[in-house]
């Protein structure tokens, strides 16, 4: 097994508890990064409300068999197991009480319960089929030296956080044995904007509130606009653009050259709130707005408008109306994103259409892929590492059952 992630160290665990002899390796020295750094340190480990419709992929129906096996009640019954204790953030998502430490000691403890050999750091140098060695088995040339199994499961997870290891190995491997890829890129990442049109907002970093926010296709016909993602979360600005969970999630479906639709003051009719305003207030226009926005928006907002520097009694209705329906469903485009530096997943990976929904082996016989490297991507929320726990389980009871297969 190739990866000592989320997905590789669960499967893992699963796969020697159910008597398959596994030997799992990653070229790092460290284990489960990602699970380390999650969730500021206390690991997002799943949600409580988890289903297709939480995931991204060319095939969205292909996480429903696997998701269905081991759900998130499954998981939170393991950390119960080991007295991990929990809470539950807004929304469903589930977090540790102390540390993802918590999270990474029980996947090792699993593993050890497993007899799993780990080796790290060992980097893999080749890997060649049966067919290519005549010996009915796969071989691998690692740093250790040569390693000959008859199953391999590729669990390297995506491109995202390199400065924690992540490499493209795992989609050259795919690539090596004919699988197609759906294009990868970085996904739960802050996006950027040009400098000079983003000057008036740059003042704002550090700024954050709710609001609603949808993407739609570049063709934006009624018709078009029904096909908009749309969440209601919070937005953080940045110094070179937009952040926080509304834009995290928006990113994962987010394209180049498509325009995003902020509304920064949902559930209120801003027009009608405005014109009552003008009709009883002295005050500026600023001033008024703080009443419903953050005061430094208020104030970015003003700046660029001198037909609003000044008392909303003084304002005209189609000024007042203007800038409530700018606040109301502001639309810009985005230049870019922070990149796979930034990203919390990669977007892309493996092609479902190559892989057993209920198994995870690839049409390559013998070869698996689980996790982050498979063209599955969740929402921010814990629906990533479910997607982890869930392929994992799926490809341990096929390893277990091919085990069970085999002539002693």
């Amino acid at each position: 097994m190739i990866g000592a992630g989320a997905a590789g160290l669960f499967c893992a665990g699963l796969a020697g508890q159910r008597g398959v002899k596994v030997l799992l390796l990653d070229h790092s020295e460290k284990v489960a990064e990602k699970i380390r750094i999650s969730g500021g340190g206390r690991c997002n480990f799943t949600n409580r409300e988890v289903g297709p419709a939480n995931f991204l992929s060319q095939n969205p129906h292909f996480c429903r068999s696997a998701l269905s096996r081991y759900t998130p009640q499954d998981f939170i019954a393991l950390l119960q197991r080991y007295d991990i204790a929990f809470h539950e953030k807004h929304k469903g998502q589930l977090f540790c009480d102390r540390s993802a430490e918590d999270v990474i000691t029980m996947l090792l403890a699993e593993c050890a319960a497993g007899h799993v050999t780990r080796w790290q750091p060992c980097g893999i140098k080749s890997l060649l089929s049966p067919e290519q060695t005549g010996t009915g088995v796969y071989t691998m040339d690692s740093d250790h030296g040569l390693i000959e199994a008859l199953q391999v499961v590729v669990a390297t997870g995506g491109l995202s956080i390199p400065k924690i290891g992540a490499t493209d190995f795992g989609y050259r491997i795919a690539k090596q044995f004919g699988l197609r890829l759906v294009e990868p890129k970085p996904a739960l990442v802050p996006l950027t904007f040009d400098g000079e049109a983003w000057a008036p907002y740059a003042q704002l970093a550090g700024l954050a509130l709710p609001v609603l926010i949808e993407t739609t296709p570049t063709d934006t016909s009624p018709k078009q606009r029904k096909k908009a993602v749309v969440f209601s979360e919070d937005l953080l600005f940045t110094h070179r653009g937009l952040s926080g969970p509304a834009v995290l999630q928006m990113s994962s479906f987010w394209r180049q050259g498509q325009t995003l639709r902020i509304n920064l003051a949902p559930g209120m009719d801003l027009p009608a709130t405005l014109l009552r305003a003008k009709a009883s207030s002295k005050r500026l226009i600023a001033n008024e707005l703080a009443n419903w926005v953050p005061g430094r928006l208020a104030d970015a907002w003003v700046s660029q408008d001198l037909n609003l520097q000044r008392p909303i009694s003084e304002a005209t209705d189609k000024a007042l109306l203007t800038v409530a329906e700018r606040l109301a469903d502001w639309v810009l485009t985005p230049t870019g994103s922070e990149g796979y530096k930034k990203a919390e997943v990669t977007v892309g990976g493996v092609d479902t259409r190559d892989l057993s929904s209920q198994t995870m082996e690839s049409k390559q016989p013998g070869l698996y892929f689980i996790g982050e490297v498979v063209d599955v991507t969740g929402w921010l929320g814990g629906y990533n590492f479910q997607w982890a726990w869930a392929s994992g389980f799926a490809c341990a009871e096929a390893l277990a059952a091919r085990h069970a297969e085999q002539p002693v």
